[in-house]
Formats: structure tokens, sequence, C-alpha cells
């Protein structure tokens, strides 16, 4: 089994566990432990920027801005994305994002580092915003 560990100054703490008979995870924790003070519920979101419309037109662009969107509403909470312990990605086009994974990827480490949380990618007929592909939400722990 691995673990890897983010500790923070005030106590607070997430541990990532990946059992070794376990298909080995790429992108993602299997299970995340957790301690610290606060739960942040981060509400879903997509590619939408600040008027309300949709920013981008492609997976891997409504990834990047549905991912930033996600990061900011942590950050006004004084989170940080290592402070993510899981993450939810709905998608309506699931063939696509398995075909953008590695650019997919690349903008999550960018943006997110490689503190990975728990993760599921979840097929959906459509999103709240019609034009939106992917749509985000997660939980974080703080101290």
């Amino acid at each position: 089994m691995s673990s890897t560990s983010s500790d923070s100054a005030d106590g607070s703490a997430l541990h990532r566990i990946n059992p070794a008979e376990l298909s080995p995870p790429r992108g993602f924790s299997h299970a995340v432990t957790a301690t610290g003070s606060r739960l942040v519920f981060l509400a879903g979101q997509t590619a939408l920027d600040g008027a309300g419309r949709i920013a981008a037109h492609t997976l891997p662009g409504q990834f990047r801005t549905a991912l930033g969107n996600l990061l900011a509403a942590l950050a006004a909470c004084g989170g940080a994305p290592a402070d993510l312990a899981r993450v939810t990605v709905y998608t309506t086009d699931v063939p696509g994002y398995r075909a953008h994974a590695a650019e997919l990827g690349r903008i999550w480490r960018e943006l997110a580092g490689r503190d990975y949380p728990a993760m599921a990618v979840i097929g959906a007929v459509r999103l709240w915003d019609e034009e939106a592909h992917i749509e985000l939400d997660g939980v974080a722990v703080l101290p």
C-alpha cells in the first residue's frame, strides 16, 4: 500500500491511501482520510465566466475553467488545492473525456498540483448549463 500525506502547520491533514491490491491510480487517489476542523462543500462549477456565460467550448477548455472556478471558490474559503479530499467530475462526453485524459491531467497538475483527491467521473445526459460539457464539485478539509 502506498500512502502520501499533506499536513498543514495548523494540524489539518489529508492522507491519500492507495492499496497495492488495487489498480495503480493515475490522477486520483483510491481513498483519502482527513483530519481538520472545517469541511467545505464546493458546489458544482462549470465553465461559466463572471458574466454567467460559458467561457470555453472545447472539453479541455471547459475543464480548465470549471477547475479554476472550483479552486476560486475553495480559495475564497481559505483553502488550497491540497485541501481537496473529494472531487466529482460530471461530463456529457465520457468518450471525449477519455480521449483528452492526458491533457486534462496536465491541466489538473498545472492548476492543482499532484496532491490528488479521491475522484470519480460520471457520465450525464446534460448539465444545468446547457452548453456545459463538464461540471466539477468537491469536498475539502480545512483547519
